[in-house]
């Protein structure tokens, strides 16, 4: 294991351990033999793409701050992991915390970043607590704030605390929550690489991204790419596995590693009795995959092929007994709930769909809702940022997979897989 080598049970690495494991190493490297340059030049050879769900190569978007881009310049730590089934940034962080500070010190480094700012969700507060505690001893050891190590480069974090939204989770409306406004997404561009925190340069990255860079400052970009098991990929991955798995928990696994491996291998495998129906690969806003395509490599390139996305590489595992209607429905609300309502697509499309998938549910649906349903999705990808429509996935790919039961849904009244007696909805 790479981030979670340092994993203990019940509690959190410290600082001296991580120092013992090789920790701050690579840091004090990057500032005494290496140019900002040379860092964002590893790092763009390492392959080393976005962890969050987007998967841009991390490199490129250090360097989409030019070296003379305006002054100050941020670098946020995205710990607002709100998607369902996702959960491996809170298992990093109670692991490894230093992990991560180290990874933002070389990013701010490599940008020329003086401030830090790592947003965590309201539910993760416990996480808070231990990164206030941890930036503070990491500050008494030089590690962060002024002239660390001597080396004449400053840089200070802090620890924001969100308000608690989903779309907190989306980039340009992080930047607005972290400046006391509405967090509604913002047009682009300008990037926030050009205009982010404050109208200033600002680099945003995932938790788990900024944990991978020590790793490859210190090892070198050749062993990074040499981690996965897949030759488009590159290094491990914080895979999230949960439902009706024996074992549900976050395995960290090279890059490229098969779904079905991850599902019977590393999950266990279902529940006795259970039959795979179908998985999510990566989080709630990616498209549902039949048993037909479980030895599809799970990493940006191989699920692209397959017409589908990464994500966040949280595995939600889904058995024979599951009604897809219903559990389509169930992210459907969760979107609609979360949704900021800025836009109409996703503020009136969201909820219509809601509403047609109930009617489904309860029996009042007609022949004609599955095309209606199908243009909804497809509205949906005409909203203002990637909420929408990654919504639209689960959506479409159960038209698509399970057009049969959506029908079965109409022909019976509804549900056919509720028991008798058992109250509709």
């Amino acid at each position: 294991m790479v981030l979670l080598r340092n994993r203990k049970p019940g509690r959190i690495a410290t600082l001296e351990e991580y120092k013992a494991s090789g920790g701050y190493k690579a840091l004090e490297r990057a500032l005494r033999e290496l140019s900002p340059g040379d860092v964002c030049a590893m790092v763009l050879e390492s392959g080393l793409q976005g962890r969050g769900g987007a998967g841009f190569p991390a490199g490129r978007k250090w360097m989409g701050i030019a070296p003379d881009a305006p002054k100050p310049r941020y670098l946020i730590a995205n710990a607002d992991e709100m998607e369902p089934g996702t959960f491996k940034d809170r298992v990093l962080l109670h692991a490894d915390p230093h992990q991560v500070l180290e990874g933002m010190l070389i990013a701010g480094y490599a940008v020329g970043a003086s401030q830090g700012i790592i947003f965590v969700r309201p539910a993760y507060g416990r996480i808070a607590e231990i990164l206030e505690r941890e930036v503070e001893l990491a500050r008494r050891a030089n590690l962060v704030g002024p002239n660390i190590l001597s080396s004449g480069f400053s840089m200070d974090i802090k620890v924001h605390r969100s308000g608690g939204r989903y779309i907190c989770g989306e980039g340009t409306a992080q930047i607005n929550a972290i400046m006391g406004l509405r967090p509604h997404p913002r047009e682009t561009p300008p990037r926030t690489t050009e205009k982010g925190l404050w109208s200033l340069p600002t680099l945003l990255h995932n938790v788990e991204t900024l944990a991978c860079v020590p790793h490859i400052i210190a090892n070198g970009p050749e062993w990074f790419k040499g981690l996965s098991r897949s030759p488009s990929g590159s290094g491990t991955k914080l895979y999230c596995v949960s439902g009706a798995v024996s074992r549900p928990g976050c395995y960290e696994l090279p890059m490229g590693t098969p779904l079905r491996e991850i599902i019977y291998q590393h999950g266990g495998g279902l529940r006795q009795g259970r039959h795979l129906k179908a998985c999510l690969p990566g989080g709630a806003s990616t498209r549902f995959l039949s048993p037909e395509e479980l030895d599809v490599e799970m990493d940006f390139e191989g699920l692209r092929r397959i017409g589908n996305r990464l994500g966040t590489g949280a595995v939600i595992v889904l058995d024979d007994r599951t009604c897809m209607v219903k559990a389509t429905l169930n992210l459907i609300r969760f979107f609609s709930r979360e949704s900021c309502g800025w836009c109409t697509p996703c503020r009136e499309g969201l909820n219509f769909a809601r509403e047609l998938l109930e009617r489904l549910e309860e029996g009042s649906a007609s022949f004609d809702y599955p095309e209606i349903l199908r243009e909804t999705a497809r509205g949906l990808c005409n909203a203002y940022c990637p909420l929408a429509p990654g919504a639209a996935q689960p959506l479409e790919s159960l038209l698509d997979l399970f057009a049969e039961e959506v029908m079965d849904h109409i022909k019976k009244g509804g549900c056919p897989m509720k028991q008798p007696g058992q109250q509709r909805g």
